[in-house]
């Protein structure tokens, strides 16, 4: 397994991160722990989840799972564990977004579920409009100086909320955010107009999310035309909509002689904003096969071939639509 430092900080991690969110929901507890013992095995040290995980089961779920796995010992410092706060966890009018009411009592919460002393990454999972970020940043301050929490990071932000962030962490003296998990894969490249950019600017590791575009870059057609279903309704409109961009895409894996999904995470990791694409595997095969693509080494041909596919936007902003 290869290893690289998340954003500017001196923190190592593997170049594949573990998505949890089908730990509890879709993977039972037993096969989660198989899942998780596994990635050790294979040296994956960045394992992501949040505190809303477990949904409709209830929220906190997954973060309970992964507590009782930690609790058998032996795996808490051998991996960088990687929680959010922001989501709904309660009935309560407190009980979301990013006031130091909430962050304090989410931290509890998550550390009492995970069953662990501290969180190596508190990550932000949305941006909150309505706090000001004086608050936020004194909440995790305190969190950091009480060694619950060691670094922060955020998710879903835009450019300009990562900048405003962190300049109004060094006006306080703070390291402010050093990661950003963004959605990002071939077939939705909208954070490469800015984000992207501002991330590289600020010294954020970027952590995709979704690089297989939610399955359609996994070989969905292929998967059909074997029989199996791909039943959901959301699924099936975008197959249709993008239908000629995904034969064309299986047709260049196949030629390649690789699997659709493999290309996918291999095309995130040759952005070098990118720390670690995060894969959510619901069996020991789709992890076996997803950590393979840290192997794949795309030629500057294959990715052209890509871009033509999956065109991006072409530059960053404004060069992307002015001069």
């Amino acid at each position: 397994m290869e290893y690289t430092h998340l954003g500017r900080t001196g923190l190592k991690v593997s170049r594949i991160c573990i998505g949890t969110m089908n730990f509890g929901p879709f993977t039972s507890e037993a096969d989660s722990f198989k899942i998780m013992d596994k990635a050790l095995e294979l040296g994956i040290n960045f394992f992501d989840t949040a505190d809303v995980y477990g949904w409709e089961k209830g929220a906190g779920l997954t973060e309970s799972i992964i507590g009782r796995w930690l609790e058998q010992g032996g795996r808490r410092d051998k991996i960088v564990l990687a929680t959010k706060v922001n989501g709904k966890m309660g009935e309560g009018v407190n009980d979301m977004k990013l006031s130091a009411y909430h962050i304090r009592k989410a931290c509890e919460d998550s550390l009492r579920r995970l069953k662990t002393d501290h969180i190596d990454l508190y990550q932000m999972h949305h941006i909150d409009r309505e706090t000001p970020w004086e608050e936020i940043w004194q909440a995790m301050e305190q969190l950091v100086r009480e060694g619950k929490i060691i670094y922060v990071g955020s998710s879903n932000f835009a450019a300009w909320n990562i900048v405003e962030a962190n300049y109004t962490a060094k006006e306080r003296h703070f390291m402010g955010l050093v990661s950003e998990q963004s959605i990002y894969s071939l077939r939705n490249r909208h954070i490469e107009l800015e984000v992207v950019p501002a991330c590289k600017a600020m010294g954020l590791g970027l952590i995709p999310w979704s690089p297989i575009g939610g399955g359609l870059l996994g070989g969905v057609l292929e998967k059909i035309n074997d029989g199996q279903r791909r039943s959901r309704e959301q699924l099936q409109k975008s197959i249709e909509k993008l239908r000629p961009q995904i034969e064309a895409y299986e047709k260049l894996c196949k030629e390649l002689n690789l699997r659709p999904a493999d290309v996918a995470v291999a095309w995130t990791l040759h952005n070098p904003a990118v720390t670690a694409p995060i894969v959510g595997p619901r069996t020991l095969e789709q992890l076996e096969q997803n950590v393979s693509a840290t192997s794949i080494k795309l030629t500057d041909e294959v990715l052209k071939k890509l871009d033509e596919i999956w065109p991006g936007p072409g530059n960053q902003a404004p060069e992307a639509y002015a001069w």
